[in-house]
């Protein structure tokens, strides 16, 4: 949701009264979920009287016990509450000393006794990870995913005498993406929103607003606790009724990554990790026989295919052997092929700085050897966490994630998988890529469809897919990966991983240049193909797409590769504080994380305009093309990372604007963004950067660019350039004419010249070098075209051509001419951003007149005039208020002109110094 600045201060001030009752309360429970509750229950004002949680395990406090004896707060750890079914008379004491007013229960793995549960005031109230009745019991995650539940949830009720049954006070619900696991449900919804949840319940008991609605038993289930043992992968639900794959993807991800779904391959129990449902047929791979599946595994370059009973495979892509040891799926048959390296010293300088971590994390561990495991000894999921950053802090430069721990638990295996990363050794020999391939324009075009995060290409993290449609035909050109905020966060984090501790930070201005270059000249060797590709997804004419869409985006890679050793700072005179003497001098820094969201018009072009000066200041980025036209993005990211660009310096995210571009507006690790589109999205985009934090903006938005034609104009010239004006790449380009004014004594002449020469246009397959005039970009705005010249119409104007649907497949509209426009119509203020061109009369040597018309207009980003007097066209061009002014030609843009509009057209410059 995008907030008004009114209701971002309604928001504030309604939270500053609403926090005005407080309770003294007692925090029942452990874990990290407990620690958030006991920490946001503190802050807004609520008095914690006492903490009971569980004894230190291995020498180590719970998270909860940790933060609340930070605090000075009581903390009680009771290993048990009763002994022999009765409460034992001194824990029971203890408890009452503290005078608490309610039992807050946000996890908790005792046995509270019902003494305990009704002695407060108010009672008490406990967090339930399900949508009560539905899954009572400890594993209700895992058995929402297991049995294929569409929507997940919590609950917060009231603790009575039964399992999970007592009265309903707050429920809140979620979908359940295809891919999510116990993990991804938990992290993006359960956890964050639970917390919430806790501290509005607290503040709904303490206003007297709390409700206690009946549990129904209708549709209620209780399912037991998923253990290792019972978490096998069952391949036949029984020996008569088969196991479909969406079923056996739903075990294993209702066991990811705890208890762990396993089978037994080659004599021994395998878990399955990071399962998803495989959309096609398999790639190819090694079989691997696993004991009473249907049909042998395929280890493939993507991880292992298992199939269900009715035939659809399902892709895992870890797995981890009875001793702890996880792999890569794909890795299965050479997982012990790789030689211990021998360490430099310095690296065994490096190896004793992480024992010392090590000795740190496991405190509870005498000595930490090269066989210590760290997960045997005692390390839990936070700890992997604190690992990981610790030794990023240590050896910067290191790119270091926690999957990487569970893949390498003992010191011996984490030092070796550290060495290789640090050396450089662990990157993959080439980038893995699932093609969409298609026989087009004489050649086989070979299309990436993935989201590209973290220089890889890989399924949206909830599985979803949209197809993009060929405006030739309305045919489906391929499926592509539907971002979800979940992948925007990941990339935001390699990106910002790659700028603060990758390899573009540090490396040489002119080194980077080297690699722009290298991209650049990739580009150009694939000039064809991504041309074929522009085409076939924008329904941009293949000649035009190839010399501007694509030749356009080559000259500005290596314009912007030219500039990255010419960045430079000033050095700065000021007066002396005598007897010292200062130096006071500039420095041009990177941001840091940009985000750049695209339109559909020029798909590649805006990518280039935008990403390259990114890229050459030192950036890093995500990028989100438009929906409807995300191929030649994906293409231009396999590219990225064969010209050598590091990973994580660029992202694509296919997807919706309401979505990934939202968070991308919202997050607070983007330090600028940059966006081509609608006004009114635009404005949009720039309130949601100033509340989340402030952040840089660069707008380029709506255009109703006027074109002057004086009855002194070179008239060949000012009939074929105005043409060009409006229906260059069919109407859709960002500084199109939105409307002509032709002097009086030459406006019937050259509108009949336009028609004449607009009946000469061929209209027709984009791939054709003959066509002049292609589809549409996509039938939406076919549509809004056609409404736009329905409303000229009936406001008067005069229809002298087109206006109409061309009788074939496809999204074809036939170029427009309309004269006899009025200022007040919506045709003379609104831009078509299509093939329509809006033409009103001036009178013969009214200059003044014609300049405030055309500046009538809350845009201004591009304009033109035609003359041959040259005082005329220099007056003119210096009143019209536009951020660029073309004389007796049109469209001209180059790479070092700067490029950016006034007034609600936008602000900030694309191109150029």
């Amino acid at each position: 949701m995008l907030w008004t600045a009114s209701q971002v201060l309604r928001k504030f001030s309604t939270s500053s009264r609403y926090y005005q009752n407080q309770l003294k309360l007692a925090i029942i429970g452990q874990s990290l979920f407990g620690q958030e509750v006991y920490s946001n229950l503190r802050k807004q004002g609520h008095k914690v009287v006492g903490v009971f949680t569980v004894p230190d395990k291995d020498g180590k406090a719970d998270p909860l016990a940790v933060a609340a004896e930070k605090d000075g707060t009581p903390v009680f750890k009771f290993p048990r509450w009763r002994v022999k079914g009765k409460p034992i008379p001194e824990v029971v004491d203890a408890y009452k000393a503290v005078g608490a007013e309610l039992n807050v229960m946000p996890f908790c793995s005792q046995f509270i006794p019902m003494n305990i549960i009704d002695h407060p005031k108010h009672g008490s109230i406990i967090y339930h990870p399900s949508i009560l009745p539905l899954h009572r019991g400890a594993s209700a995650i895992n058995w929402t995913l297991i049995h294929g539940d569409k929507k997940a949830g919590f609950t917060v009720f009231w603790a009575d005498d039964g399992l999970d049954t007592g009265p309903i006070l707050l429920q809140r619900e979620c979908a359940v993406e295809p891919n999510d696991t116990v993990d991804t449900l938990y992290n993006r919804f359960l956890f964050p929103e639970g917390i919430k949840a806790m501290v509005e319940s607290v503040q709904l008991i303490a206003d007297g607003k709390a409700p206690r609605v009946a549990q129904t038993e209708e549709g209620a289930s209780y399912e037991g606790i998923q253990k290792k043992s019972n978490a096998k992968v069952t391949w036949s639900e029984t020996e008569c009724e088969p196991s479909p794959a969406e079923a056996i993807h739903n075990w294993i991800r209702g066991h990811d990554k705890v208890p762990g779904a396993w089978t037994v391959i080659d004599g021994q129990s395998v878990t399955l990790y990071g399962s998803s449902m495989l959309g096609g047929s398999a790639p190819a791979g090694q079989p691997l026989e696993m004991e009473g599946a249907s049909q042998p595994g395929l280890v493939t370059k993507n991880g292992l295919v298992l199939y269900g009973t009715d035939g659809k495979p399902l892709l895992v892509k870890n797995l981890q052997f009875e001793d702890g040891k996880m792999i890569a799926a794909s890795k299965y048959f050479s997982s012990g092929e790789s030689s211990s390296v021998e360490l430099t010293d310095d690296e065994k300088k490096m190896a004793e700085e992480i024992k010392n971590i090590w000795k740190g994390i496991l405190s509870n561990v005498p000595a930490v050897e090269d066989t210590t495991d760290f997960f045997k000894s005692g390390a839990a999921s936070m700890d992997v966490v604190r690992l990981v950053e610790e030794v990023k802090q240590k050896c910067a430069g290191v790119q270091l994630q926690t999957e990487d721990v569970y893949m390498a638990t003992t010191f011996q295996d984490f030092i070796q998988m550290f060495v290789r990363k640090l050396r450089g050794e662990d990157q993959e020999e080439e980038l893995v890529i699932d093609y969409a391939t298609k026989e087009v324009n004489n050649m086989t075009v070979k299309m990436p469809y993935q989201c590209f995060i973290n220089g890889k290409f890989e399924d949206a993290e909830n599985g979803k897919s949209y197809g993009t449609i060929n405006p030739t035909d309305g045919s489906t050109i391929c499926k592509v990966s539907y971002a979800s905020v979940g992948d925007v966060d990941r990339a935001v984090a390699a990106a910002k991983e790659a700028f603060d501790n990758g390899p573009w930070g540090r490396m040489n201005p002119r080194d980077r240049g080297s690699l722009l270059y290298k991209l650049a000249d990739l580009m150009e060797e694939h000039q064809e193909e991504l041309a074929t590709i522009e085409s076939i997804d924008s329904g941009a004419v293949y000649t035009l797409a190839l010399k501007t869409h694509v030749g356009m985006s080559i000259q500005t890679f290596r314009y912007f590769a030219g500039w990255c050793d010419k960045i430079q700072g000033k050095t700065i005179p000021i007066n002396q504080a005598r007897p010292n003497r200062n130096l006071t001098f500039t420095k041009k820094e990177p941001l840091g994380v940009c985000a750049i969201v695209i339109p559909w018009n020029y798909p590649l072009m805006m990518l280039a305009w935008k990403s390259a000066a990114c890229l050459a200041a030192g950036n890093t980025l995500v990028l989100k093309p438009a929906q409807v036209t995300p191929l030649t993005a994906l293409k231009f990211a396999e590219l990225s990372v064969k010209a050598g660009i590091p990973k994580g310096v660029i992202n694509i995210l296919p997807g919706s604007g309401g979505m990934v571009g939202q968070r991308l507006s919202d997050h607070p690790d983007i330090r600028k963004l940059g966006f081509t589109g609608s006004t009114p999205i635009g404005k949009q985009i720039m309130k949601s950067c100033a509340v989340s934090n402030l952040k840089k903006v660069s707008l380029e938005l709506g255009g109703k660019s006027p074109l002057i034609i004086f009855s002194d104009c070179d008239m060949d010239k000012a009939v074929r350039m105005g043409m060009s004006s409006v229906y260059f790449n069919k109407g859709e380009n960002c500084i199109a004419a939105g409307r002509l004014f032709v002097e009086e004594s030459i406006h019937d002449e050259y509108i009949s010249r336009v028609v004449e020469e607009i009946k000469k246009m061929k209209i027709g397959d984009p791939l054709d070098r003959s066509t002049d005039h292609g589809p549409q970009n996509h039938k939406a705005h076919l549509d809004k075209l056609l409404e736009y010249c329905e409303v000229g119409v009936k406001e008067g104007a005069t229809l002298v051509y087109g206006g109409r649907q061309v009788d074939r497949p496809g999204f074809f509209m036939e170029p427009t001419v309309f004269t006899e426009v009025e200022d007040h119509m919506f045709i003379a203020k609104e831009e078509s951003f299509g093939p329509v061109m809006v033409v009103s009369k001036f009178k013969d040597g009214d200059v003044e007149g014609v300049l405030h018309r055309a500046n009538d207009t809350e845009y201004g980003l591009a304009s033109g005039v035609f003359t041959r007097d040259i005082n005329k066209a220099m007056y003119v061009s210096e009143r019209l208020e536009a951020g660029t002014v073309f004389v007796n030609t049109y469209n001209k843009t180059d790479v070092a002109s700067p490029f950016g509009g006034f007034k609600q057209s936008g602000f900030g410059k694309d191109l150029g110094e």
